[in-house]
């Protein structure tokens, strides 16, 4: 699964905070704060999705990951990997020596403490 960048904002309060109501995030995002119906129709979307989950307090619902943000990285990771490298090792290897201008004896250095 993807996320939007309100989405990655909102998931990423949530994952800091453990559980929150809508009202607490809005507390926590970035100015200038999108309207509260979106942000509610966003947390109500991520539900909807799995990515939250809800407990019932009166007429207010405090809302959880259902994921943690390690598994949604793993996820994510995964996707890009098999769709974007192919599942090749060698092209993924190849792209971070390329665009992250990564050098041979990084290399070297990285193998060594893999190794250990």
């Amino acid at each position: 699964m993807t996320l939007n960048p309100l989405e990655e904002q909102i998931m990423a309060i949530f994952w800091k905070l453990g559980k929150a109501f809508p009202k607490e995030i809005v507390a926590y995002l970035d100015d200038p704060k999108p309207p509260y119906n979106t942000i509610l129709s966003t947390i109500r979307k991520l539900e909807k999705d799995g990515m939250l989950s809800y407990k019932v307090f009166g007429k207010s619902h405090q809302y959880y990951p259902t994921i943690s943000k390690t598994d949604f990285n793993k996820s994510l990771f995964k996707k890009i990997y098999h769709q974007y490298f192919g599942g090749s090792k060698t092209s993924l290897l190849s792209y971070f020596m390329e665009e992250e201008n990564i050098d041979v004896n990084e290399l070297k250095k990285l193998f060594k403490e893999l190794e250990n």
